[in-house]
């Protein structure tokens, strides 16, 4: 038989055997509602960043998705600007100049972005919002859980589950509308005609949107999220975080509202834990700092609310610096602390990394030219007496419009082009086209030479590419 944890305890006797536990029991959390000024900046942001989400899908640029990854089609469209496969070194910079962001926020102004733009704080917050309508606040919650199973407690359960699955549901189909045009998406819904990995992904998001904002919530942001970890390395003396007043809150403890604390020896906390209550991750933020706080501020609404019930200043808890607060800083201080060698260095390599890719991408020339041999045929004797060499040139117009362009070659003297020397391809579409090279046979010298194509197209720019002609021995 399996001994209890209160057997465990109870065994002192190293002769008795204890059992020795490696992991806690998890708890629930159950985040107290809160209103207050950074209440409002986190819905304010919950309803920004979702109206983008699930908005843009359907927001259309030239009668077509204005923002579409198709992988199929291998091309992405953002807006105006169509990138092929090629132009993965766009998406890489934007993905690296995100990332210097996030590093370079997080040194000024701590895990903000975790408290109220990351999707799992955003889906967090509206998932909440439905249980509060179904179950009520969190002593309602309390009391439903802890007690029996009854009609009221499956009614409230079943419709909570029913409209989280829904919201999880139309997150998965908006995803998949980035990949798939949302509106043929939806159609295929329609008439039960969904392909294999549409319907795999609408299902998997959705069901990872469900499983993270209403079963694991606070355990992503503790355990799963790498972020919470390396945060220190990003994190100095000078970072703003959410932070106690130790020296003004200490000794807490309780006190009627007209008591004088200084009388008492006590600090102007009064122990309320309202701060601990309104937490998303579960954490006493007047134990300091800790990897845990994802730097939403709930505490500071719920304690600043507290105090103004009670008459004393508010800011026990508060955006500040670990260095202000041993300091005494005020807002001046820590102002003029921001601009501080981290920062520079951040600054300094996202700005040359913004000012390069926005140099590329308009100096990019709208069109690419690939050059490929015939491996068939590397070279013939054809009439005349010259050597003809065919090639596969593929030209992807990466413009909206349909354009012509012409083909020229040079290289060798001598050196003509039989095939057709300009081709109209409709916008955002590529073709393979054939490319027939002469050279007279009389005194050309045997061996690979180097020669280049040039594609050119008026009022949008020329791509040159090399290849090789060769002449037989």
């Amino acid at each position: 038989m399996k001994p209890s944890k209160q057997a465990a305890a109870a065994a002192t006797s190293p002769d008795e055997g204890a059992t020795v536990w490696l992991y806690e029991a998890q708890k629930k959390v159950y985040p107290r509602s809160i209103s207050g000024l950074f209440t409002r900046w986190r819905w304010f942001f919950v309803f920004a960043t979702q109206l983008f989400f699930y908005g843009m899908p359907w927001v259309q640029w030239g009668g077509r998705q204005a923002m579409l990854f198709d992988l199929e089609a291998r091309r992405f469209y953002i807006f105006g600007l169509v990138l092929y496969p090629q132009d993965v070194i766009y998406l890489t910079g934007i993905l690296i100049i995100s990332a210097l962001l996030l590093f370079l926020f997080t040194a000024v102004a701590g895990r903000q972005w975790c408290g109220y733009a990351c999707p799992q704080t955003v889906y967090t917050e509206i998932y909440l919002w439905v249980e509060k309508q179904f179950e009520g606040d969190r002593q309602a919650r309390l009391r439903l859980d802890a007690g029996p199973m009854s009609p009221n407690k499956l009614w409230r359960k079943a419709g909570k589950h029913g409209v989280w699955i829904a919201i999880g549901l139309w997150t998965g189909l908006s995803f998949v509308g980035y990949f798939t045009p949302i509106r043929e998406l939806v159609g295929h819904i329609a008439t039960w005609s969904l392909g294999p990995w549409e319907t795999f992904w609408i299902f998997f998001y959705g069901f990872a949107t469900w499983g993270n904002a209403g079963f694991m919530r606070e355990q992503v942001c503790k355990y799963m999220c790498p972020y919470a970890r390396f945060q220190s390395a990003m994190f100095d003396k000078d970072t703003l975080i959410v932070t106690y007043d130790a020296a003004r809150g200490e000794p807490r403890g309780g006190r009627s509202k007209k008591a004088d604390p200084k009388a008492l020896g006590l600090g102007d906390c009064i122990d309320c834990t309202m701060c601990v209550q309104v937490c998303p991750t579960g954490i006493d933020i007047r134990d300091g700092l800790q990897y845990e706080c994802i730097s939403c501020a709930a505490c500071i609404d719920a304690c600043d609310e507290v105090m103004d019930k009670v008459g004393y200043p508010r800011g026990l808890i508060r955006y500040s610096t670990e260095r202000a607060l041993e300091q005494g800083w005020g807002k001046r201080e820590i102002w003029r602390r921001v601009l501080r060698p981290r920062v520079l260095i951040y600054s300094a390599a996202l700005a040359a990394l913004i000012v390069a890719l926005a140099a590329s991408l308009w100096l990019r020339t709208p069109f690419k030219v690939d050059i490929v041999r015939d491996r068939a045929t590397l070279a013939r004797i054809v009439e005349g007496g010259q050597i003809e060499n065919i090639y596969r040139v593929q030209v992807m117009n990466a413009t909206e419009q349909p354009r012509t362009f012409s083909l020229a070659v040079d290289g060798l003297p001598g050196l003509t082009l039989v095939s057709e020397p300009s081709v109209t391809i409709d916008g955002a579409q590529s073709m393979w086209v054939p490319v027939q090279l002469r050279l007279p046979y009389d005194g050309a010298k045997p061996g690979s030479h180097e020669i280049h194509f040039r594609v050119d197209s008026p009022g949008v720019g020329e791509v040159r590419e090399k290849s090789v002609f060769i002449v037989p021995r």
